[in-house]
């Protein structure tokens, strides 16, 4: 029987109610396109991340808010459901709950608004509770968050010697202060576009890419889709992990899974290299089901 303990993993981030509408085509402005159908689905990127991690075997605690509503029930029974410590998660009066609307069409990808709601509440003195960190091997952060919060975290991370990973989505710039405090800069094609001001398309592009971001994180991970996975700790070569071809369902919470996935891996000290493969397996199985 392995008694070994659990990696741990701190998520703090958001929490949404997500309507998923399928249709053959999003719609154009001005457009109205006919749904097969709509259905609820357990979604925001910290809420996606934590259940990936502990999916992935580590023991997960979760900070974030969500509002006295059902929308809230439901994410917190999700949260219990996958085995994360919810214990944690603000309960906000007045605010509802985050929620998405996203539209996934016949080929797979997708288009999304939130509505963050009740993940905007969060007190970042929150943070600070010294047990929150006891024993964790990497803190997990999203740009669905304030930056106050993020900059919260990441100090408190720093404090207690806690790797800080950030999954750059969606793209805002990063302040100088904060930039200091990550240890993983991670994000897809399009952020990497972003950050860079230069196009990402191939895996190429996104060496590159990870060269000009490794300038101000030890370590970058670039996403990019169907292509791959570009990784690169500085001073080392980049690893190249390929795409595993699957029949492609939908991309909705693809990065989110990789995201939760790496950073299990990472806690539980496993080789970068390894780190990148299992998260891009989790990935491949996600958009394939």
């Amino acid at each position: 029987m392995n008694t070994a303990p659990r990696p741990v993993v701190v998520a703090v981030g958001s929490l949404h109610y997500d309507i998923m509408v399928d249709a053959p085509d999003r719609p154009r402005k001005g457009e109205t396109v006919t749904g097969f159908g709509w259905r609820p689905k357990f979604g925001g990127k910290g809420g996606n991340q934590a259940v990936a991690a502990a999916k992935a075997g580590a023991e997960v605690r979760m900070v974030g808010a969500v509002g006295d509503d059902e929308f809230g029930r439901f994410l917190l029974a999700n949260l219990t459901a996958a085995g994360v410590d919810s214990s944690r998660i603000a309960h906000t009066a007045g605010r509802g709950s985050g929620m998405s609307v996203a539209i996934s069409d016949s080929g797979g990808d997708y288009g999304a608004v939130i509505v963050s709601g009740a993940n905007t509440t969060l007190d970042p003195e929150s943070l600070d509770d010294l047990t929150l960190w006891r024993d964790a091997g990497i803190l997990i952060l999203q740009n669905e968050m304030p930056d106050a919060v993020n900059l919260a975290a990441a100090k408190a991370a720093k404090l207690a010697g806690v790797p800080v990973c950030l999954n750059a989505a969606p793209y805002r710039p990063l302040t100088d202060e904060f930039i200091a405090l990550v240890n993983v800069m991670m994000v897809n094609a399009i952020e990497a576009e972003q950050f860079c001001r230069s196009p990402v398309g191939d895996i190429a592009s996104a060496v590159g890419a990870a060269r000009l971001l490794s300038s101000s994180f030890a370590t970058v991970v670039v996403t990019v889709g169907g292509d791959g996975v570009v990784g690169l700790q500085r001073g080392h070569e980049p690893v190249v992990v390929p795409a595993i071809p699957v029949r492609l369902i939908s991309t909705h919470g693809a990065g989110d899974v990789f995201a939760g996935t790496f950073a299990a891996a990472f806690a539980a000290g496993r080789p970068f290299a390894v780190c990148l493969d299992l998260a891009n397996q989790a990935a491949a199985r996600h958009v394939s089901t």
